[in-house]
Parts: structure tokens; C-alpha cells; sequence
């Protein structure tokens, strides 16, 4: 049984997210590398998690990783961020042909025993088996109350704006946020 985590963890890329949610029960949000120098949504995405479940930052312990964990520890606010960091480690991830520049495992590199202890050192907050704090969202709720499906279109964008969430998330991105954002109660609430 996967340990589950309050916070919201942020990492670099998918193949990041994909191997941390084999370790643990957890939201797990990608900066999408870079690109989150250019995206104001996502990091207005981010404050409003970090300021409603708390962020854990797992980047990379190359240069990269670092340049975004610095740049993520400028923009939100320090006292809803935890530090996560994983050790320096020699070798490649089995989907790459070479290695990284600095020759360096990353995230979806790590073991999955480092993955956790880094999360535990961070100060994570771990619940009890795989229980969540509330029921998650799902999709056959959104297609039941309209936001979702054949017409939907002006519905879920007045929904988001209702939410103060960008106006062009797809489905699958609205629910993750509701998913992060939103509990079982406040859900019933407002739909």
C-alpha cells in the first residue's frame, strides 16, 4: 500500500510524475520543464495550490532542475513550499539512450526507497494508507452535471471563470484542478 501525501508535488516532466506515483498517493503537478518561465497561468495554478494544500518542489539535482526549483522558489510564496531533493547519482534513465548532460539520474531515475525518504526529509505530510481527505471528482460527475460532453462548452466556461481557473483547460486538466483544488463538500456546493 502506497503511502498517501497532503501536499501538492511538483516535479519537472511526465516521466517524473509517472515514477513518483508508483511510490506514493499523491497530487502531482509538472512544470513542463522551461516552459514554466512563460506560463503565468500555471504559476498562478501553483499559488493557489501552495496557498490551499502546500507544494513540495522534486526537481532534478542537475543544473536545469535547479534553475527551475530557483526560479519556483522566487515566485511563490516560501512558507507554503517544502524542499525536496534527491541525491546526486551517476548513471542514465532506462528510456534514454545516453546519458544526461551531467551524467546524473533524475527524478524518474531514483529508487523508489530515495524517492520516499526525500519526501519524508522534506517534511511531507503522510496519511494513513491510501485515504485522501475527501472523495475525488470524477468525470462521470462532470458529464452528469453538463460540464463535460456534446454542449458543454459554454457551461464549463463559466464553471472555470466561477473557479478563477483558465477559460482553455481541457477536461481531463479542469478535474485535476478540481481534483486539487476543490473538497467532496465544496464540490457539492457549487455544482
Amino acid at each position: 500500500m502506497k503511502p498517501s501525501v497532503r501536499e501538492v508535488i511538483v516535479v519537472e516532466g511526465r516521466y517524473d510524475k509517472n515514477a513518483l506515483a508508483q511510490v506514493v498517493d499523491a497530487s502531482i503537478v509538472t512544470t513542463g520543464g522551461f516552459g514554466v518561465f512563460n506560463n503565468d497561468e500555471r504559476l498562478d495554478f501553483f499559488r493557489r495550490l501552495a496557498s490551499q494544500r502546500g507544494l513540495i518542489l522534486l526537481t532534478d539535482s542537475d543544473g536545469a532542475g535547479f534553475v527551475i526549483r530557483n526560479y519556483l522558489k522566487g515566485v511563490l510564496p516560501a512558507e507554503q513550499i517544502k524542499q525536496a531533493y534527491i541525491p546526486d547519482m551517476d548513471g542514465k534513465e532506462r528510456r534514454k539512450r545516453r546519458p544526461g548532460k551531467e551524467g546524473k539520474l533524475g527524478v524518474e531515475g531514483m529508487p523508489p526507497e530515495v524517492l520516499l525518504e526525500s519526501l519524508r526529509r522534506a517534511g511531507a505530510t503522510f496519511f494513513g494508507g491510501n485515504s485522501h481527505p475527501s472523495a475525488a471528482i470524477t468525470k462521470a460527475e462532470l458529464l452528469e452535471k453538463g460540464l463535460i460532453g456534446p454542449g458543454s462548452v459554454r457551461r464549463r466556461k463559466a464553471f472555470l471563470q466561477k473557479l478563477n481557473l483558465p477559460a482553455h483547460l481541457t477536461s481531463n486538466a479542469m478535474l485535476e484542478a478540481m481534483n486539487l483544488l476543490l473538497t467532496r463538500e465544496e464540490w457539492e456546493a457549487i455544482s
